[in-house]
């Protein structure tokens, strides 16, 4: 049960992330949540997406470089030591966590986007620690 992250690649430079939002815009794409990294030259948008494999499409079709890659979400308490927990979980099954950010999140519970090393190991490992994986087309529709 994995989601689907978009992923664009783009110059550093001003008005790149808004012609990303405004493409995704106009094709009535929803943008749930991202994450934005740069270097002096570069971005890297990591995106979940109400339809990713449009989003990715229509990306393309105007030039920008996108991909799809595989992540998991996992559901988490809203409490101390909770994401000690979680990586743990990966820690422990010696799976590397390359990057994480937010899904949602409330006072009560919120839900962590999870790239990793191994992804089917990872999602054996999260499961196998009793640990609730959200679905995708929950996700995609948050």
């Amino acid at each position: 049960m994995f989601l689907k992250q978009l992923t664009v690649f783009l110059e550093n430079r001003e008005g790149r992330l808004e012609r990303v939002t405004d493409i995704l815009s106009k094709n009535n794409i929803n943008i749930v949540c991202l994450s934005l990294a740069d270097t002096s030259e570069y971005g890297v948008i990591r995106m979940i997406v109400s339809e990713p494999d449009k989003a990715k499409a229509v990306l393309k079709e105007e030039g920008c470089l996108a991909r799809i890659t595989d992540v998991l979400a996992i559901s988490m308490e809203q409490k101390a030591g909770s994401l000690n927990k979680l990586t743990k979980i990966f820690s422990e099954q010696g799976i590397n966590i390359e990057y994480m950010y937010t899904l949602n999140s409330s006072r009560e519970a919120g839900s962590m986007i999870i790239k990793c090393t191994d992804i089917e190991k990872g999602f054996d490992a999260v499961k196998k620690a009793g640990l609730t994986l959200v679905d995708p087309e929950i996700a995609y529709s948050m």
